[in-house]
């Protein structure tokens, strides 16, 4: 029987030095919002500069995607581009729509940020009956992709100048269904693929009865 020769050590520095360079190329950067990603590294910062306040409009959070998560981005939004009803909290959710349509400047794509929801979403003023809040959109909610959809539901969830308070959003299509209330759930956040909490359908509060 042969027994094995041994091997040298100056044969096994070469072997140690690729195995460690191997091991210390696999560390993942760290990052400002934690990611999760997989198995795969992340590779992006999900951070960026606050935007400077020259610009008039109002400052919300927009919900933009970032290491398959939603990530908030502090945003000075403008005023509207598109304005078909004079109704205040329209106007607000039309402006947060169109900064969510918007392509993310380069710091922000180089930061890792993207966003799915389609061009050419508007937001109109409720009908008659629907809850107070409601905001009618130019397509079903439901016949969004599920991750713009989520983008949609937590931005408008976060904006002060659009709720009064916590609590889910009511959202309608352009037709005459009866709307629905959305939920942005931390589970929304981190996996915006999944559809949000899909609530009853909402119903306006009743008036009190005359006395």
């Amino acid at each position: 029987m042969r027994r094995a020769l041994p091997v040298a050590p100056a044969v096994l520095v070469p072997f140690v030095a690729v195995a460690l360079l191997a091991t210390s190329a696999c560390g993942i950067r760290a990052t400002t919002v934690p990611v999760d990603v997989g198995a795969a590294p992340s590779r992006v910062s999900c951070d960026t500069q606050e935007q400077p306040t020259g610009v008039q409009g109002f400052r919300a959070t927009v919900e933009l995607v970032c290491g398959s998560q939603l990530v908030g981005v502090s945003r000075v939004v403008p005023v509207p581009e598109k304005k078909p009803v004079r109704d205040p909290m329209a106007m607000v959710a039309q402006a947060l729509l169109e900064a969510l349509e918007r392509t993310p400047s380069s710091e922000e794509r180089d930061a890792g940020f993207s966003s799915e929801v389609p061009a050419g979403l508007s937001a109109g003023a409720p009908r008659p009956g629907d809850p107070a809040g409601t905001v009618r959109l130019s397509r079903k909610p439901e016949d969004l992709p599920p991750v713009a959809l989520s983008q949609i539901v937590c931005t408008l969830a976060g904006s002060e100048a659009l709720k009064a308070g916590p609590g889910p959003v009511v959202l309608g299509g352009p037709d005459a269904d009866p709307p629905r209330a959305w939920e942005c759930t931390d589970a929304v956040r981190s996996r915006p693929e999944s559809v949000p909490t899909l609530g009853e359908i909402a119903r306006p509060t009743p008036s009190p009865a005359p006395s």
